[in-house]
């Protein structure tokens, strides 16, 4: 089936391409056509369902490197996920997902979940049975005996513990392997988010065991040792990269920096980014520190990505991600390449999504007004299409005509329309 979009202006990426009174065709789940809206209304067969929102900007769909599906916002996380049964906690996620559409967001990767459910998701997306992005996994994370996040079950010792960690996820259809690098503030009684977990050695065996398997390493990594031996160790990105070195010391190395962008490794900050509340407290000095590591490492020539750890944040809240982090030296046409995009690019789909073009998968946003000079208006969404499947945020799931089972908690009571 035909879809015919025409807006006041296309944003096709990467930035600086630019059409005014512009139209996308997509027939099922690819784009077809993009251009002035008269060439491509032409190109259109005469039963295509049509959406017209002249005043409205259309994008590509926004990418959010970094969530956690498994989570909920709020007091008793680890409660919540440990005890949860795997049926209870699959429609939980599929709730997660849904919010994520409903936000924009057309891709994201999940960087941790408990027994792999994130595979059950991401299948479901990709089948038509669930509303969501589409979705990169990286199933159980990889973290030291009581380390950061122990409760999803991927505590490891020794080399060949790590290892047999990694195969098991590659056999459970995992896309990425996840590393807890450094410790983390949500789980109690590990070590602080400055110190490592695993050594240089060891992170190196993560990696060469994962690439046996053709599989990216993310390594979560606050300390600015942790950063460096990721680095070391080949990983793909870094996620928060934080820079800290103590309690309330960041220690940014700019050679560091440097040695990141020669290797390609990619920043991925995971944060909702809103530094406003935090700048009460800290001060702006301590703000400027923390946030402008990014502008930093841009300078630097590093690939940066955004992330909204949404789990921890809220899924609703990828839009403003974009804006907050906008506040710190980029322009409103460099965060929506970095959401989309460059976010492609980097996580391996950059001819799959992140750019309105014919041969492209059909990941586009309509929002109302002129995100180039507002980056607020990413949050005033009036059709979101993921992979040619067209959602509007706020619709009502499809009513249920059967339950759901334990072999297959995705089923028809699931589902929803997108």
């Amino acid at each position: 089936m035909q879809v015919l979009i025409t807006a006041g202006q296309l944003l096709a990426g990467p930035m600086g391409e630019r059409t005014p009174d512009a139209a996308v065709l997509v027939d099922g789940a690819m784009i077809v056509a993009a251009g002035p809206r008269a060439r491509v209304r032409a190109i259109a067969g005469p039963e295509a369902t049509r959406i017209d929102r002249p005043n409205a900007t259309v994008l590509p769909g926004l990418v959010d490197a970094h969530v956690h599906l498994a989570f909920e916002p709020g007091p008793g996380l680890i409660e919540a996920v440990r005890d949860a049964e795997d049926l209870d906690l699959v429609r939980t996620m599929a709730g997660h997902a849904r919010q994520l559409l409903d936000a924009g967001v057309t891709t994201a990767r999940d960087l941790g979940d408990r027994g792999g459910l994130s595979v059950r998701i991401r299948d479901a997306v990709a089948a038509g049975r669930l509303a969501g992005p589409r979705l990169r996994v990286a199933t159980v994370p990889l973290t030291v005996p009581d380390g950061h996040c122990w409760f999803l079950g991927g505590e490891v010792a020794g080399e060949a513990g790590i290892r047999a960690r990694v195969r098991a996820n590659a056999a459970a259809g995992a896309d990425w392997i996840k590393v807890m690098g450094s410790g983390g503030q949500r789980t109690p009684g590990g070590a602080q988010m400055w110190e490592p977990q695993f050594t240089a050695a060891e992170l190196a065996i993560v990696v060469d065991e994962a690439r046996r398997h053709g599989l990216p390493v993310a390594v979560h990594a606050h300390g600015t040792t942790s950063i460096a031996d990721a680095v070391a160790a080949g990983v793909s990105t870094v996620e928060h990269c934080t820079f800290l070195a103590g309690p309330s010391r960041s220690d940014f190395r700019p050679d560091l920096a440097d040695s990141m962008a020669a290797a390609g490794v990619v920043a991925c900050p995971a944060s909702s980014g809103n530094w406003r509340p935090l700048a009460k407290r800290v001060g702006r000095e301590r703000i400027e520190e923390l946030f402008g590591r990014l502008r930093r490492l841009a300078d630097h020539g590093v690939t940066v990505i955004l992330g909204s750890d949404a789990g921890l944040n809220p899924f609703a809240g990828f839009a403003g991600v974009v804006a907050n982090w906008g506040d710190w030296g980029f322009s409103p046409g460099e965060m929506i390449e970095t959401a989309t995009t460059g976010a492609a690019v980097a996580l391996g789909l950059g001819s799959v999504t992140g750019r309105i073009a014919p041969g492209m998968e059909a990941d586009l946003l309509l929002v109302d007004g002129d995100p180039l000079a507002d980056l607020t208006a990413l949050r005033r969404i009036s059709h979101v299409v993921a992979r040619g499947r067209v959602h509007v945020p706020g619709s009502p799931p499809v009513p249920a005509v059967a339950r759901p089972t334990a072999t297959d908690p995705t089923g028809p009571a699931a589902r929803s329309p997108g």
